[in-house]
């Protein structure tokens, strides 16, 4: 790997450290020079303007997602196991801090102030999100794995909202748990299986 691809990917994971920490407004340049140890400058050869690394810095998580998300339905065809992995990885990186928030999730939250560059991002993100619980809702439906009254949309959606709500909770809590305990009983609740 070349040092301008590291040095890029240590400035993304900076910035995102930050603006799970703090939101979009609460780091600067000079907050990721000091920590990835490199001038300003240097940044700014990298990403011109803040829009254009957080831009980056999102388009690249839903690209890692889109990913991740096709690789985890390769080793998991069962839509009940893909909802256990997925609620569980956010546990998991809620747990040890190595991810508290979803980068997304927390810019949603200031989309009303976020540059349009960036907001589009975040939608795309949500939409992808979306799109992908949908379609495992409908397969879970069609299998008969998962059950819920509503439409397959629907309980992609409330699922959404269930993980990142939790993710609030976890964090205003200060209790990593908290997630957990939310998402278990939700997950639970789709299954087809007596409980």
């Amino acid at each position: 790997m070349s040092n301008l691809v590291m040095t890029s990917d240590q400035i993304l994971a900076s910035a995102r450290n930050f603006i799970v920490a703090g939101g979009y407004n609460g780091f600067s340049y000079a907050d990721i020079a000091g920590e990835v140890g490199i001038r300003k400058a240097s940044i700014h050869h990298h990403f011109p303007s803040k829009v254009d690394l957080v831009r980056t810095l999102v388009a690249r998580h839903r690209e890692r997602t889109e990913i991740a998300m096709a690789d985890l339905e390769s080793k998991l065809p069962d839509p009940l196991a893909l909802l256990q992995t997925y609620a569980g990885y956010w546990a998991k990186c809620i747990e040890d801090a190595s991810v508290p928030f979803c980068v997304c999730a927390l810019l949603a939250s200031e989309l009303p102030v976020l540059p349009p560059e960036i907001a589009v991002e975040v939608r795309a993100y949500f939409r992808f999100l979306s799109s992908w619980l949908t379609k495992v809702m409908q397969r879970g439906a069609e299998q008969g794995v998962l059950k819920f009254t509503g439409s397959a949309e629907l309980e992609a959606e409330t699922f959404m909202a269930t993980v990142h709500g939790a993710m609030l909770s976890a964090r205003a809590y200060g209790t990593p748990a908290i997630f957990d305990t939310i998402l278990t009983p939700t997950v639970q609740r789709l299954s087809a299986k007596v409980h």
